[in-house]
């Protein structure tokens, strides 16, 4: 058994948090997974917005967001891990940026501030979520917290995450599966 769970790879896909979900981190959160490997893995909160928006942080960092309706955009909590660096998950592009991650099958996600240029010029990619700080997880430490029932995984749908208002992000992960929050239970189930 622990072999096949050993093998699994969630890239590409959604984590949702279990209501049992020990660590208020992720509580009610979904997480789409970046990467996911024999040495961890990756992945950002899609549903967690903060108090900050894009107009605020481009202003930190010395910006000009040309584009107003992205000014109140929301900021996002992508996780417990480097919160004073900014992500961005977006759909995949021909542009080329310094730090650009490409998800198989999957989105983009880019580190560099090049991408920040891009969006504030209005050239950055169409549909686009900027998180501060990303979550990860060491070696076989995902692959535990799923076998004891801590996560759901799902393959990810890029609609929830660009276009469902993110507090239905949880729930409309969650129908992904075929069920409803009113369906999970705290207690764990093992035949």
């Amino acid at each position: 058994m622990a072999k096949h769970i050993d093998s699994i790879n969630l890239t590409n896909q959604f984590l949702i948090a279990m209501p049992g979900m020990d660590d208020a981190a992720f509580s009610g959160t979904v997480v789409y997974l970046c990467d996911h490997s024999e040495r961890g893995a990756l992945g950002l909160v899609i549903n967690r917005p903060t108090d900050i928006n894009l107009g605020s942080l481009f202003r930190r960092i010395d910006l000009k967001l040309e584009i107003q309706p992205l000014q109140k955009m929301p900021v996002y909590f992508g996780g417990p891990v480097q919160t004073e660096r900014g992500f961005v998950l977006h759909e995949s592009t021909n542009a080329q940026y310094t730090y650009l991650m490409s998800v198989p099958g999957g989105l983009s996600m880019t580190t560099s501030k090049d991408v920040l240029e891009a969006v504030a010029r209005g050239k950055g990619p169409e549909k686009f979520l900027l998180t501060l700080g990303h979550a990860a997880w060491e070696a076989g430490q995902l692959e535990e917290e799923i076998s004891h029932n801590g996560w759901l995984n799902v393959e990810a749908d890029p609609k929830i995450i660009f276009d469902v208002p993110p507090e239905q992000r949880f729930t409309a992960a969650l129908s992904l599966l075929g069920i409803t929050p009113l369906m999970l239970s705290r207690e764990a189930g093992h035949a």
